[in-house]
């Protein structure tokens, strides 16, 4: 039998006071007004770090804005930013890399790139901010780790001369090698020795905690104190994006061969070394990365500067560091997540080169995007034949997507280059569910047919409402009162609806 009007009536204005309660309940409030106006960014703690939200103060428009914490493009702390007019639009400046993103929506008009912004509301000198079931903290919900400071080891023991003809040696003596270019000779012909049959040993001398580097030559600083990038609109910003590349170039060789010195001599599937060619893959990119950090610094050269005449940042290390124990997690986190990042926004530099007519630079990038691709494949290619090799037969996939919530801070974050990471081996189920989108697709769906009597949480009550409504616009920012009758009228409301 169908529904009485009056029974109809009772169910749309249970329905309406549902929408309220839920939301209610996706607000969250932060503190006192007149105490956040105190900082310009502020850091706010999820439930886990790639969680965490940035709240921003612009004092200058006496406004708030609130946006993911962790950069999208290689997961830079946003709180540790800049705010800065941009193009005429008030942007929070990346500390690590100057990338900018607008503090209305997010989006960064020079790489494409977006940050996930969240409404926020002044409630009678209170801020309350929209993020559904996500709550959020003015302190860390766990206690930090203590910082560990990266010492660069002045001296190194001497492999024995046993092992010094070998593949593990040869990695040794480039990881250990302080001066830049005195690292890139070593890889050059050392890798060229193991290409040529010159080496043929693996040895078992292991990898030194940290890379090298020669303070004498370079300037280390903390991330984001590198200074401004710019645009590439002048040669001076030209000059500092090919350094930081060079940068990157440098820590890539020290990556490519610290995964052959820690893990070729001692893992094993089903009792067996890793076959040769997975060496040669990585000799292979160690001495293209080589090959990149040459072409940067020659046409620095040409340019008028050099490698070193700015200053660098060792961030890049952090991922070799959270990956030392796991080989599946070297080469998810490093060539499958930051490698294949740089197949997204390289376009990006490039279009920069391009409306400047800088042929010899763009020649360069090209190259390096070309190959990074392929560097991107060799890490797809061994993680699938570990995952298919292992003992117990792995999911790639899936244990691809358990590594890097596990290993890698944050989501990964869109837009992506399909056409490059699918040339790679990379198709979008591998990345996409990593999202922030993707992870909330997990939720198990609820249909719009349910009843009162199967919402058993105010989670499950978000999606009865999304799957039988559309969704609401919601300022950014405004102030405005609650309406304190909704709980009230909905209780009200079941009352009559169930006795």
């Amino acid at each position: 039998m169908g529904e009485s009007v009056k029974d109809l009536d009772v169910n749309q204005s249970l329905l309406e006071c549902l929408k309220d309660v839920v939301e209610v309940q996706a607000w969250h409030i932060i503190g006192e007004v007149d105490f956040l106006k105190e900082k310009s960014l502020r850091r706010l703690y999820g439930d886990s770090e790639g969680e965490d939200i940035v709240l921003i103060y612009d004092d200058e428009e006496d406004s708030f804005h609130a946006m993911d914490a962790v950069c999208s493009h290689e997961g830079g702390p946003l709180d540790l930013g800049d705010i800065e007019d941009v193009g005429g639009d008030r942007c929070l400046v990346c500390p690590w890399h100057r990338y900018e993103f607008k503090l209305t929506d997010g989006y960064s008009e020079t790489t494409g790139l977006q940050q996930d912004v969240y409404p926020l509301m002044e409630v009678d000198g209170k801020l309350y901010i929209r993020t559904g079931e996500m709550e959020l903290s003015l302190e860390p919900k766990l206690p930090p780790a203590a910082p560990e400071v990266v010492t660069l080891p002045s001296e190194h023991s001497v492999p024995s001369a046993a092992s010094l003809n070998t593949l593990t040696s040869a990695a040794f003596q480039v990881l250990t090698a302080a001066d830049p270019f005195e690292k890139i000779r070593l890889s050059e012909l050392l890798g060229g020795e193991w290409c040529s049959g010159a080496i043929t040993e693996l040895g078992n001398c292991p990898p030194p905690d940290h890379p090298v580097r020669n303070s004498d030559h370079l300037q280390v600083v903390a991330p984001g104190k590198e200074g401004k990038r710019g645009k590439g609109g002048s040669l001076s910003s030209r000059i500092s994006i090919l350094h930081a590349m060079a940068n990157i170039e440098l820590w890539a060789i020290d990556l490519s061969w610290d995964i052959l010195a820690r893990f070729v001599p001692h893992f094993r599937l089903q009792g067996k070394l890793l076959p040769k060619e997975f060496s040669d893959d990585f000799v292979r990119v160690a001495r293209e990365e080589t090959k990149h950090f040459r072409l940067l610094n020659d046409r620095l050269n040409n340019l008028g500067s050099h490698f070193g005449a700015l200053p660098v940042h060792n961030g890049l290390w952090e991922s070799a560091e959270t990956t030392n124990h796991s080989l599946l997690a070297r080469l998810a986190v490093v060539h499958m997540v930051h490698e294949a990042r740089g197949l997204d926004v390289q376009p990006v530099q490039i279009g920069k080169f391009e409306r400047q007519n800088d042929q010899e630079s763009l020649s360069i990038l090209q190259t390096v995007f070309t190959e990074e691709i392929t560097h991107v494949a060799a890490g797809m290619k061994w993680f699938n034949y570990i995952c298919e090799h292992s003992e117990t037969k792995l999911d790639p996939v899936k244990t691809f997507h358990e590594i890097v919530r596990k290993n890698f801070r944050g989501y990964l974050k869109p837009p992506f280059n399909t056409e490059a990471r699918s040339k790679a081996g990379m198709t979008p189920e591998w990345y996409e569910p990593l999202t922030k989108t993707g992870s909330a697709a997990k939720s198990v769906q609820v249909s719009a047919g349910v009843t009162v009597h199967q919402v058993r949480s105010f989670h499950s009550l978000s999606k009865l409402i999304s799957a039988t409504s559309q969704p609401r616009a919601v300022p950014t920012y405004c102030k405005t009162s609650w309406r304190g009758h909704s709980v009230k009228k909905l209780l009200n409301l079941v009352r009559c609806t169930f006795h």
